[in-house]
């Protein structure tokens, strides 16, 4: 048996409702992990998603900022959602399969516009959040079969963004997000899954900004949306690859899914 599992920073789910929708009835996935869904759990709307055929969801959100999803057409055997940095703001859920598959979804905090953590808060709150994630990959995921996924707002190589001398001092691109991507994956020893399938000397994106209209068409393209996967589901592996279709939809979100296909659960 094989499971698909997607992760897509939707920048608001209920705007993007039919999006996912015509996602799901294209590509069939099994989870989907959400980021951005900006809603608070109480206002979730769980009717619209079960109609899509998940019937389990673990959702952790808040109004008109961050927040996270994991929907499911299978069972969870455990729930769980953590914070980093002592704020509470929604970044983090996990779940557990039967067989003990461990899915974990995260939102990293963007950065601000200045990658200086003395004069930015943001960008600092993103550093210490990444140094956090390691020391918690290291620590949870080790001999773990694990899936970590979502809006990691790293693009670490100079091929996953369009031009790496004009953004390497951009946040998001910065040496020093890059240094800490590779030590959240060497914490693990986990597997930049997407690169298995293209090379890292090729370019790959799943995020397309707004501030300029034609980023799609030029493809002026980042890759900001990750899935790690732990040495225990090595050779479970069967594809991952980029799914570009939604950015060229209506009123679409910025970035894109990924998706994860695994020889079993």
């Amino acid at each position: 048996m094989s499971l698909r599992i997607a992760t897509w920073n939707v920048n608001s789910l209920r705007r993007r409702l039919d999006h996912l929708a015509q996602f799901c009835a294209t590509e069939q996935p099994d989870v989907v992990c959400l980021q951005e869904t900006k809603v608070r759990d109480e206002e979730f709307p769980h009717e619209a998603i079960n109609d899509l055929g998940f019937t389990h969801v673990l959702r952790h959100g808040q109004k008109g900022t961050n927040g996270v999803a994991i929907l499911s057409r299978l069972p969870f055997e455990a729930e769980e959602t953590l914070s980093f940095c002592g704020r509470d703001d929604c970044r983090h859920a996990s779940v557990r399969l039967a067989g003990g598959l461990e899915i974990h979804n995260f939102y990293v905090p963007a950065g601000g516009d200045k990658p200086d953590p003395e004069a930015n808060d943001k960008f600092a709150h993103k550093l210490q959040f990444l140094d956090e994630m390691a020391a918690w990959a290291k620590e949870r995921l080790t001999g773990r079969r694990a899936v970590l996924v979502g809006d990691l707002n790293v693009a670490p190589l100079e091929t996953d963004v369009w031009n790496h001398k004009r953004q390497v001092k951009n946040v998001g691109h910065t040496p020093g997000e890059s240094e800490r991507m590779s030590r959240l994956q060497a914490a693990a020893g986990l597997i930049d899954a997407p690169r298995r399938f293209v090379s890292p000397d090729q370019p790959l994106y799943s995020w397309w900004g707004y501030r300029f209209r034609e980023s799609f068409q030029k493809n002026y393209g980042w890759r900001l949306d990750h899935v790690l996967v732990t040495p225990a589901l090595d050779g479970d592996i069967l594809d991952c690859r980029v799914f570009k279709d939604p950015r060229s939809w209506d009123q679409p979100s910025d970035h894109v899914p990924v998706i994860l296909d695994l020889a079993s659960a």
